[in-house]
């Protein structure tokens, strides 16, 4: 179909991804959405979003509310006419009066196979739960939480050592394209929108810091995968002593093993070998509190190091 006129509404990395796709596409970007700039770092400076520095380096008219709800909102929006408003990871709830705006309506790009992982953490869900497939839903969007029609889907392949990183890097690759795909022929694909089985639906909820938290008692296959959804995000950790230690790079290993779980039952250059309570789990890359991320390896001749042979691991601190 012919140039359409854009509102792209993003917020983290994911979504910035989609954005330059659309920039390197023949629609026309009318205004950009994302969340307002926010505190982080240790000097709590105002750090915008990657889409907001898209947006900025590209010179795009950008917007930051705090909500949608206001009537200025909705009357900055129609004032824009677009033809559809794209949304990706945005974070902000669009209602009915915005969701009504565009002429063809808002489109969102969501990171699973609708109605599989619902919400706010659709690819740490995937990984923790095992999956051995995820993907990318094109989808009407309605009032509810990821419940619109589906457009188009494009299905990722869940690779035994893919963690998040990885994941979330095959699923924007896949996404692009898809959204690319459905606006090209996104008449059709409206026509023949099919609804949600409901049934099926099964939510991904945000990760909390107790989804984080090792504990050694589950398998060494489900650590392996918690240690996978968290990189880059929400690290797996556990205690040793009084050190709490971020894992970051594992995998499981299926034999059975003698020791309590948590007890470190090998430590070489290959990493530390955990009892698990079905498996073992080698640990390969760690980091210590206030420390850079580093190879086991290179911890087991410091003087600090707390990893020795028999020390046992916690979910919470000893002394």
């Amino acid at each position: 179909m012919s140039a359409l006129r854009l509102c792209f509404a993003g917020t983290p990395a994911f979504a910035a991804a989609h954005l330059t796709a659309l920039l390197d596409s023949p629609h026309e970007i009318a205004a950009v959405y994302s969340q307002p700039d926010r505190p982080a770092g240790r000097g709590r400076k105002l750090l915008p979003s990657a889409v907001t520095s898209v947006a900025r380096d590209r010179g795009l008219p950008l917007y930051q509310p705090d909500s949608l709800r206001a009537d200025e909102q909705i009357n900055a929006l129609a004032s824009l006419a677009p033809d559809v408003m794209i949304v990706a990871a945005y974070g902000l709830i669009l209602p009915a009066s915005i969701l009504a705006v565009p002429r063809l309506g808002c489109v969102n790009v969501h990171a699973s196979l609708l109605p599989r992982w619902r919400g706010a953490a659709p690819i740490e869900r995937a990984l923790l739960a095992g999956d051995r497939t995820t993907g990318i839903t094109i989808m009407r969007m309605d009032e509810g939480l990821d419940t619109g029609d589906i457009l188009y889907q494009r299905e990722v392949e869940i690779a035994a050592g893919d963690d998040r990183i990885e994941l979330e890097s095959k699923l924007i690759e896949t996404g692009r394209a898809a959204l690319l795909h459905s606006l090209d022929n996104l008449p059709e694909l409206l026509a023949n929108a099919r609804p949600q089985h409901e049934q099926a639906t099964v939510y991904a909820h945000k990760l909390e810091k107790a989804d984080a938290l090792i504990d050694w008692n589950a398998s060494a296959e489900f650590i392996g995968r918690q240690v996978r959804a968290g990189i880059g995000r929400a690290p797996a950790f556990a205690f040793i002593r009084q050190h709490r230690v971020r894992i970051l790079r594992a995998m499981p290993e299926p034999r059975e093993w003698t020791g309590p779980p948590g007890t470190i039952l090998s430590a070489g250059k290959e990493g530390l070998l955990v009892a698990c309570g079905a498996g073992a789990l080698r640990i390969a890359s760690v980091q210590l509190p206030g420390k850079i991320p580093v190879e086991v390896g290179a911890l087991l001749n410091s003087p600090s190091n707390p990893f020795a042979a028999d020390a046992r691991f916690h979910c919470e601190a000893t002394g």
